[in-house]
């Protein structure tokens, strides 16, 4: 048998989805973390030493690294037309964390900055790759709901973990850039990537932390396809009792529901046992530990996919234009928040039909 190619990665982010990329990396072969870079040096070297890399100073140092084939960004929003930039110049596959950009403009910057280079590229989304959305997927392609009609999401936490979440001019958005990312590309998945999403109607609003951010903490977005049907995004940054994720396809014979947040173990515990799961809020009582939550979300097989399409030289199943097209639609969402109607999701076109580089470490 031929020897697996070794694909060695440059990890940009040294915090919470830094860590969840880099665990999704545990089951693929011929895959190792050679250096990282994140905010300070003590969280560079901790996360250095506990997944055996190398620390490093900038994202320019992790991108010039001659050892780096892929770099991997899991950095904060403002970042990562900067990351993307570096990774490209230098001739490196670079993978990005969702949203892809703040808004349409760094999207389509970034698109055109790998298309430009030459190089592989993948949008990090995870949600599509969670266990239960593929099957899902399976089922509707096996005609189990007949024709999907309609979607919805509902997506809730208490608040985010990291302090450049609630800077929304940092961020980018509040709520409904930070969580209806996942619903906007889960509803593509789910019809199917080859009807175009033609417009968004939006409400947001700062209902609870008006003290600590300028974004929205709430937000529905409602989006229409080209073929009408529409998807719900129900998104909300004060919802008390741990993480929301909750799926639904509605088709004309029958639905499907899949529900991240439904507990398949539960405990009542009088001493804290570390760590129980995403945005949990309390460590005692009634709790919800997730089992394998890397893999739950979907990250060990997002992680997988996008080392082997790399390895093999294949366009993997997400990429930058998914990514380009999920911010074109929030964006469209934002303008409907402000002018109070319809807004028409604003693409361009000669951009997306552009050809993706596939070539195995370009």
């Amino acid at each position: 048998m031929a020897e697996t190619r070794e694909v060695r990665i440059g990890m940009l982010g040294s915090g919470f989805i830094g860590e969840f990329h880099t665990l999704g990396l545990r089951y693929v072969p011929a895959t190792r973390v050679v250096a990282n870079y994140g905010a300070g040096p003590e969280r560079r070297e901790a996360f250095a030493r506990q997944f055996g890399s190398r620390p490093s100073d900038s994202i320019e140092a992790v991108c010039t690294d001659p050892e780096v084939d892929l770099v991997v960004v899991s950095l904060p929003n403002h970042l990562h037309v900067e990351a993307v930039r570096a990774a490209a110049a230098n001739g490196k596959g670079v993978a990005c964390t969702k949203p892809l950009g703040r808004n349409g403009a760094e999207a389509a910057e970034m698109l055109r900055l790998v298309r430009e280079a030459g190089v592989f590229e993948a949008y990090l989304e995870n949600v599509v790759w969670n266990v239960e959305m593929i099957r899902v997927r399976e089922m509707i392609e096996a005609g189990a709901i007949g024709r999907p009609v309609t979607f919805r999401a509902r997506e809730g936490h208490s608040g985010p973990h990291a302090a450049h979440f609630w800077n929304a001019e940092l961020a980018g958005g509040g709520a409904l850039l930070d969580m209806a990312s996942h619903g906007t590309e889960a509803a593509r998945y789910v019809f199917g990537k080859d009807v175009a999403v033609r417009e968004a109607f939006a409400w947001g609003d700062t209902l609870v932390h008006g003290d600590r951010t300028t974004g929205e903490d709430n937000a529905v977005m409602l989006i229409r396809f080209e073929d009408g049907r529409v998807a719900t995004c129900d998104v909300s940054w004060s919802s008390k009792g741990g993480l929301e994720g909750r799926f639904e396809v509605y088709g004309d014979a029958g639905r499907i529901i899949q529900d991240m947040s439904s507990a398949s173990l539960r405990a009542f515990i009088e001493r804290p046992a570390g760590y129980l799961g995403e945005k949990a809020d309390q460590d005692t009582g009634w709790v919800y530990p997730v089992p394998d939550e890397v893999r739950v979300h979907g990250h060990d097989l997002m992680m997988a996919d996008t080392v082997e399409a790399f390895r093999a030289g294949r366009e993997p199943q997400e990429t930058f234009r998914d990514g380009y097209i999920v911010n074109a639609t929030l964006d469209a969402a934002y303008r409907s928040m402000r002018s109070g109607r319809w807004e028409r999701v604003e693409t361009d076109s000669e951009l997306l039909q552009a050809v993706p580089a596939t070539a195995a470490g370009r």
